[in-house]
């Protein structure tokens, strides 16, 4: 071994010890009599001394030590006079006896520091140097704790971790496949997989009554600060199950890592169902850290002479506590807010309920006081409050107002992401109407189970009312984990496929195996899948994925530091007969 302590382990009661370290300068501080260097591993930072009793070579190699040389340091622990309270080892230094430069380094493009002067870019380039700022170095490992306790938990809980295939053919419902072409089968793809699904489901028809999978997945879609084109799952599927029963397996887990990782004990889960999420929040992942829940106008400000509400299918509003006092440029602000493209209001109407008891609103030549004591009394407004209301499509509407709903409660600092709100979403609808294709789409995935007291109307006339066996886990605001009851029967399953469009060659050809698989004894199952990398983002209170994934890619699915994707020979094309040239074979 190069060394034997790392940079992070010793302390005062080491003092005396002769030890080796090795690791990377941090900094090198040359004070003419004295030269100190802080030497940095993964562990940690050591402070190395070299003064007047350093060997007088060992002393000048010293000084020309520059940020990121990886050295092997020798020498004797000692107390340090000026101590640093900041860091483990701050209250030890090494006195330094010899120095071996392992490899020297050049200057880095940016700081090795917490708060570096790296933009996103550079870092990304350079990301093997990135992933040595602690900040990061924290993140990869807090990824590598909860994937051990997730592996406990499931072991104990008598899940067999199996692994399934990433080269699968591939399925047009869903995201876009990543596509992989087959040089010993001309003009054929296999596709990365988006989920294990089908493969999880017939592991359940295998007998493996308990499987889990922390596993890597790919979807060919647009990317944002929470979805990576490839990403992590822990991905979850139990025999002779119902609902509750994987909801109280899945719960016991978040349980177990906020206790391990938090020291927190969470109680039971809240849940709702997805109309009521829609309704009060406007989303199916509300974000209940705060209140600010809707309450519908219609009857209220309806029947006056206020065209906007007259003609709305919906009126609908929030009450931010305490801001009556909001200035004309802040209301304008909210104004600008609801109006940007990605909200996509038209406008947005203000009621102040005053100190003095009075209302003031921005449609005031339209409603009497009363009229607003009326809205106010809906809210349970109190003086000082705020009431800030949108109309129009029913959904978009809401839609909106969750948006403002979210920027409101970040004004307001309601929003702290070490504050947890966890709860279920059930009882999603179990298809989606696609008027572009005059048809049906699943909203989960196809072989989602319908709510068994639905499944009548699945099979005779309205398939769009048919509640879906499903459930999401929200954690602030973020979807992290969704799954549901399984289709377990041949016949439903064709039933389900029929409805979504397929004929019955084309479910044949696409799913053939699957439905195979269900004439031989396929037992009830259902299962849950986690975003693990976003799970890795709540823990440490952050917004982006990206800090806890050890490579990366952009916005634009590029992987900056070693260029991909790319392009490759022409030798490489004609051997997988995708090359624009005659192949003959």
């Amino acid at each position: 071994m190069l060394r034997t302590h790392t940079c992070g382990e010793l302390r005062i009661a080491d003092c005396g010890k002769e030890v080796v370290l090795s690791g990377w300068v941090q900094k090198s501080r040359n004070l003419g009599s004295m030269n100190f260097i802080d030497l940095r591993d993964r562990y940690g930072i050591t402070q190395i001394v070299c003064d007047d009793k350093t060997d007088k070579a060992v002393y000048e190699l010293a000084k020309t030590l520059s940020r990121e040389y990886v050295l092997q340091v020798k020498g004797t622990v000692r107390e340090r006079s000026s101590k640093n309270t900041k860091i483990p080892t701050g209250e030890i230094e090494i006195e330094v006896k010899d120095i071996t430069v392992l490899n020297p380094s050049k200057i880095p493009p940016f700081t090795i520091e917490d708060n570096t002067d790296g933009g996103d870019e550079l870092r990304m380039k350079y990301r093997y140097l990135d992933l040595r700022r602690n900040c990061v170095k924290n993140n990869i490992e807090l990824r590598h704790r909860l994937a051990m306790m997730i592996r406990n938990y499931m072991n104990a809980e008598h899940f067999l971790e199996i692994e399934t295939p990433f080269l699968i053919r591939s399925t047009p419902e869903g995201a876009r496949d990543f596509v992989v072409p087959s040089r010993m089968n001309p003009n054929q793809f296999y596709a990365l997989p988006q989920s294990p699904q089908q493969y999880k489901q017939l592991l359940m028809v295998s007998g493996f009554d308990r499987y889990f999978q922390i596993v890597k997945c790919f979807r060919d879609e647009d990317l944002r600060a929470d979805r990576q084109p490839e990403f992590t799952q822990i991905d979850c599927e139990m025999s002779f199950v119902e609902q509750e029963d994987v909801l109280q397996m899945f719960e016991g887990l978040i349980k177990h890592l906020f206790k391990q990782e938090k020291g927190l004990e969470l109680g039971t889960f809240q849940r709702m169902t997805w109309n009521d999420a829609m309704k009060y929040y406007g989303s199916d992942k509300p974000d209940l850290r705060f209140d600010m829940k809707f309450v519908e106008l219609n009857e209220e400000l309806q029947g006056k002479d206020f065209k906007v509400f007259n003609d709305a299918e919906l009126v609908v509003g929030i009450c931010a506590k305490g801001c009556a006092e909001y200035t004309r440029k802040q209301l304008d602000e909210l104004t600008d807010f609801v109006k940007r493209p990605q909200v996509g209001a038209n406008g947005l109407v203000y009621i102040k309920y005053n100190n003095d008891g009075t209302f003031k609103s921005s449609v005031d030549k339209f409603y009497t006081q009363e009229d607003f004591e009326k809205v106010a009394s809906k809210f349970s407004a109190e003086k000082g409050d705020l009431m800030l209301i949108m109309a129009g499509k029913a959904m978009k509407t809401r839609t909106s107002l969750c948006a403002l709903r979210l920027e409101m409660g970040s004004r307001l600092g309601l929003r702290n992401p070490f504050d947890y709100s966890v709860l279920w979403i059930t009882d999603f609808p179990l298809l989606e109407w696609n008027e572009e294709d005059n048809r049906f789409y699943a909203m989960h995935h196809p072989f989602t189970a319908p709510n068994p007291e639905d499944y009548p109307q699945l099979l005779e006339t309205d398939p769009g009312k048919v509640r879906a066996n499903a459930y999401d886990l929200v954690i602030n605001g973020t979807e992290v984990g969704g799954g549901s009851i399984r289709i377990h029967d041949r016949e439903m399953q064709l039933k389900m496929f029929e409805t979504l469009g397929f004929t019955e060659e084309s479910a044949k050809q696409q799913f053939g195996f699957l439905m195979q698989a269900f004439e031989y004894g396929a037992p009830p199952h259902g299962g849950i899948a986690f975003g693990f990398d976003r799970l890795c983002s709540i823990f440490a209170g952050a917004d982006s994925i990206r800090d806890f994934i050890a490579f990366p890619k952009n916005n634009s699915g590029r992987d900056l530091m070693a260029d991909a994707p790319n392009v490759i020979s022409d030798e490489q094309l004609e051997e997988l007969y995708l090359s624009l040239k005659p192949v003959n074979k």
